[in-house]
């Protein structure tokens, strides 16, 4: 089996702050799902208009998340997450 990772997806990010589920936020879809359907009607949501600029908006490109990732966090726990996440694909490919 050969598995190719495409680097240049799309990340999509909910439009609200994410809290822990309780009852008084549980109905919050806005901040629990990142489903464009849902996220699109949010009086919050910002849509991206410039295809050169993939770091604004609640759709960004992988790329651009991982950048941002790193700013803040560093290159160290980043490029571990990046491993662990390929290593989740990997496993999960090799049980489907």
């Amino acid at each position: 089996m050969r598995i190719y990772l495409f680097n240049d997806g799309l990340a999509r990010l909910a439009t609200v702050p994410y809290k822990t589920p309780a009852p008084s936020n549980i109905h919050n879809l806005y901040m629990h799902l990142t489903n464009y359907a849902i996220n699109k009607d949010s009086p919050d949501y910002v849509q991206n208009i410039d295809e050169n600029n993939d770091n604004v908006g609640h759709k960004r490109s992988y790329a651009a998340v991982l950048n941002m990732l790193r700013q803040k966090h560093g290159d160290g726990p980043i490029d571990t997450m990046v491993e662990q996440i390929n290593e989740i694909i990997v496993k999960t490919m090799c049980i489907a």
